[in-house]
């Protein structure tokens, strides 16, 4: 308990190697980098271009055209991004991180420890951070997923052999609440403030970096003891959660003409989109 400021700082610079190391998806998802994204944002171009069509000069064209601009724009919200020259460099370090570290060695990993002892380490830790998910439930007074964590902790740690198995989905269909500090800062109306791209970390927000060290703060790895074993076992899950997502950063960056761009945009709808929920 008295090392958990200095873990707090530690953890802020190592521990979520690629936080989503491409895209935390909201079922089993966070990210890459970080959290990150998976959704590809697409141009106003191509959601007018999917509009059903109308013959020339049909009174309903415009009226049509309109609808789905605006819907377009509703989707499409902006964050500021005043550090993108900086945020941009950072891009560019956990790109070459990615590719010329983190990439071969979880193929490596991948090849020595097989699918289901990594699926079981996966579901230890997801069962392990329930404390996280659970208290960001409650505060934003989500009464029903905050019991189905309940639900499925016990379930887990008891039939799940203490969470390398997933009985409460398996067995029970009680399915996991995605929530963290940084949706319960938007869930008060908190917004994003700016775009921050952090080494090792990945994209985030103002917002965003500031739930996730609220989170460390309900994190039980955080207060294993000595500091190099909380440091050692948190990046040890954060790997293990990459070797699942080997690919997914290689589709994003090729679907789209400005990487940076894509990330940062699919990013942020992405969080707006778990506020919502």
């Amino acid at each position: 308990m008295r090392n958990l400021p200095r873990i707090l700082l530690i953890q802020c610079v190592l521990c979520q190697v690629f936080f989503s190391g491409c895209a935390h998806q909201k079922a089993n998802t966070p990210s890459s980098f970080s959290g990150a994204a998976d959704i590809v944002p697409v141009s106003e171009k191509a959601v007018l271009s999917a509009a059903p069509q109308t013959s020339p000069g049909s009174e309903d064209t415009v009226d049509i055209f309109d609808e789905f601009e605006e819907e377009f724009k509703d989707q499409s919200i902006h964050v500021a991004d005043p550090f993108a020259p900086v945020n941009k460099a950072v891009f560019v370090f956990n790109d070459r991180l990615y590719f010329w570290v983190l990439k071969p060695v979880a193929r490596g990993y991948n090849f020595v420890i097989p699918q289901i002892v990594r699926r079981g380490v996966r579901n230890f830790f997801s069962n392990l951070l329930t404390p996280i998910r659970f208290t960001n439930c409650v505060l934003q007074g989500k009464g029903s997923p905050a019991a189905t964590e309940a639900a499925r902790f016990v379930t887990n740690t008891t039939l799940g052999v203490i969470g390398f198995w997933d009985p409460a989905l398996d067995l029970y269909n009680l399915k996991i609440s995605e929530e963290d500090f940084g949706q319960t800062l938007g869930a008060y109306g908190i917004g994003h403030g700016f775009y921050l791209v952090w080494p090792v970390f990945g994209p985030s927000t103002l917002r965003e970096s500031v739930g996730f060290l609220g989170d460390l703060t309900v994190n039980p790895i955080n207060y294993i003891e000595p500091t190099s074993a909380s440091i050692a076992v948190g990046l040890y899950r954060r790997f293990n959660d990459i070797s699942f997502r080997i690919g997914e950063y290689e589709a994003i960056k090729q679907a789209a003409i400005d990487p940076y761009s894509a990330i940062r945009d699919g990013y942020i709808q992405f969080r707006n989109a778990l506020v919502d929920q």
